[in-house]
């Protein structure tokens, strides 16, 4: 079984910043791309950033330049380093991993239960 479980979440003012991670665990055998998505109220939900196994990184154009995504390997662990947070940053945030269980095993993407950040004006 394996488990994404974040942690960082809450509430903080506008300007403020958070940090989230993304902790997998369980029978895992290599993560291949890892990311952050995040869902407000009544929305779809949305790409914040990702980044491979490699150190390579995507953010959505809503994000750059505040928010930073890194990863240590060898704690499978996966961060999000969210700075001048605006109130249209609220919402549940999502961890996602590519990887395999086993050496035989096919890639599969895994979620988070996602953990809510809110930002008050």
């Amino acid at each position: 079984q394996v488990q994404l479980v974040e942690s960082g979440g809450g509430l903080v003012q506008a300007g403020g910043s958070l940090g989230l991670s993304c902790a997998a665990s369980g029978s895992i055998y290599s993560i291949n791309d890892m990311g952050w998505y995040r869902q407000a109220p009544g929305k779809q939900r949305e790409l914040v950033a990702t980044t491979t196994s490699r150190g390579s990184t995507n953010y959505a154009d809503s994000v750059k330049g505040r928010f930073t995504i890194s990863r240590d390997n060898a704690k499978n662990t996966l961060y999000l380093q969210m700075n001048s947070l605006k109130p249209e940053d609220t919402a549940v945030y999502y961890c996602t991993a590519e990887l395999r269980r086993y050496y035989y095993s096919s890639w599969t993407n895994y979620w988070g239960q996602g953990t809510q950040v809110t930002v008050s004006a």
